[in-house]
Parts: structure tokens; sequence; C-alpha cells
């Protein structure tokens, strides 16, 4: 009897890499270098199409006023801070996307609907701060691997 091994892909992987769409690097020295240059204004437009939300209500998840994001495209890029931001709600979306086999549907709709093991807010409610937006990663940690409580 022969067992046969498969090679294990993360669901994440196994479809075009956000990060690649956004041109950014997932993590290491050239995403840090990017945070530091801040994201191009095209950053924005990609995350603001895959996560199906109009520009507006990405702006206001990553807390940035209307006449900053005016300036933002104009200038054509972020400051560091306001991409940390965007890089914050990136990685939630993306953690979201795994959990949900990259349908894209229901990823936005647990995005925008209250979710019980938060306190009954939306995910996009808690990506103002780093601490909150953890809680949103450590959820879909646990419920993607079976532990609701």
């Amino acid at each position: 009897m022969t067992a046969q091994v498969h090679e294990f892909i993360p669901s994440h992987y196994a479809s075009p890499n956000l990060w690649q769409q956004l041109g950014i690097a997932e993590r290491g020295p050239k995403l840090y270098q990017a945070l530091h240059n801040g994201f191009h204004y095209n950053v924005f437009e990609k995350l603001a199409l895959s996560a199906q939300l109009d520009k507006k209500q990405l702006a206001q998840v990553c807390q940035l006023a209307p006449a900053t994001l005016a300036r933002r495209a104009k200038s054509g890029h972020f400051t560091q801070d306001e991409s940390d931001r965007l890089y914050r709600f990136a990685t939630v979306l993306v953690a979201a996307n795994a959990l949900f086999a990259q349908d894209s549907a229901a990823t936005k709709r647990w995005l925008t609907e209250p979710v019980y093991g938060l306190c009954d807010k939306t995910p996009l409610d808690m990506l103002s701060t780093s601490a909150e937006s953890q809680a949103v990663l450590d959820l879909i940690g646990r419920l993607s691997h079976g532990v609701f409580a």
C-alpha cells in the first residue's frame, strides 16, 4: 500500500495573489521600504476594486478625508501612516478572502455586516487601530481553524 502525498498550497496562494495585483511585497524589506516611501495612489484604486468597495467607503475605512484623498490622487503617493492603514486593510482583505475560499461576495458580506465575535461590529469598523485590526485577524484565524469561541 502506498500513500499519496499532496502538496499543501494555502488557499490565499491558489488564486492570483492580491499583493502581486497591488504591486507591493507581502512582507520583508521591500514592503517596509514601500511603506516608508508611501504607497502609490493606484494601490488605493486596486484595493477598492478587489474589495468591491467604492472609493468613498474605502477612504472612510482607512480614515482618509475626501480632501486628503484628492490631494493624494494629485500627488500620486500616500504618506507613511496612510500607507500603513491601507496595508492593514489589505492584510484583513487577504485573510478574509482566504477564509471564504476567494468568494468575493461572501468576503464583502462578512466585512460589511456585524459579526458576533467582534462584539457585533463590522470587521470594516474594526480597522481604525492596530489592536482592532489584530482582533479581526485573530477571529479569522480562529474561524479558519473551527474555533468559534
